[in-house]
């Protein structure tokens, strides 16, 4: 017999991650550590996947963070000078291999536009080619530009560059929007990753050092004993780029006395991390694999 009073019990379904989220939420979290203490509990219980957390986190992270935190350095800025003829400045954009370049006249403080790659295309084909012509405006923003802020407005005017300028009104570096959104979906990260922003110099069991390549020199010479010199550039990254001559790839062994400097991470634009050993210490271990 059929029941004529039919249970209200609703049907079961697969309950929604946020419905699974907010049972874990209780009571709701008055901070934003707490919330991410929560998050971090509901990746613990497979609530959610590693990637969803670390995403996560990074948008946490780029609300907290500024331009300066992320820009790339003046120093290691790779700009047009715009009294360069195309012939002379065609091949390093096409071995840095960026979209977009500063366009630069007299200094690098003085930055009349953005040049695009694909609008050197004109090059070729324009008898009366006038770089000044193709020249996009600039965007320029203070080094304390919240980067979620940044964000929205990169979306908003859909620019891709911006520069970064010090209180001073001197151009400090730059960023564009793939930097942004690498701190929300961060890079592929691997054994030699530093751990916290803070460990800048980590000693190593064999004796080595790894280093980031935003360290600044004062603080590197302090650890090292070493006397680098800070006047032109601020960092080891910056340090060594200026020495060679072009942004070290990954994998290249750059000497300055008495350190032996192996790049582990680079960009085309920026150095990142660094394996430093004093000569001695290289000599010895070159032996011993011999």
């Amino acid at each position: 017999m059929n029941d004529p009073y039919p249970s209200s019990k609703p049907v079961d379904r697969p309950r929604s991650l946020l419905e699974r989220l907010s049972d874990l939420i209780s009571p709701e979290p008055e901070s934003r550590a707490e919330l991410l203490e929560v998050l971090q509990d509901a990746h613990a219980r497979n609530l959610i996947d590693a990637e969803s957390l670390s995403m996560i986190e990074g948008v946490f992270q780029v609300s907290e963070l500024t331009a300066r935190d992320i820009m790339v350095p003046r120093a290691q800025m790779d700009a047009v000078n715009i009294a360069d003829a195309p012939e002379a400045f065609i091949p390093f954009m096409q071995e840095t291999a960026h979209s977009r370049f500063p366009v630069y006249e007299g200094s690098r403080d003085n930055i009349i536009g953005i040049l695009l790659a694909k609008d050197l295309l004109r090059y070729y084909t324009d008898s009366d080619f006038d770089l000044r012509e193709m020249l996009r405006p600039a965007v320029f923003i203070p080094e304390s530009k919240r980067l979620n802020i940044l964000l929205r407005e990169f979306r908003n005017n859909r620019n891709h560059i911006a520069i970064v300028v010090d209180e001073y009104g001197g151009v400090a570096g730059l960023v564009t929007i793939e930097d942004v959104l690498e701190q929300i979906v961060g890079d592929i990260e691997d054994e030699f990753d530093l751990d916290e922003d803070d460990d800048n110099i980590v000693p190593l069991p064999d004796g080595s050092w790894r280093v980031h390549g935003l360290t600044e020199i004062e603080q590197f010479n302090e650890a090292f004993g070493t006397q680098f010199p800070d006047d032109d550039v601020d960092t080891v990254g910056g340090l060594l780029t200026n020495h060679v001559g072009h942004v070290p790839h990954r994998g290249e062994i750059i000497t300055l006395p008495p350190l032996r400097f192996e790049v582990l991470r680079a960009d085309a634009r920026q150095l990142h991390l660094l394996l430093v050993r004093r000569e001695a210490a290289a000599v010895t271990d070159a032996v011993a694999n011999a």
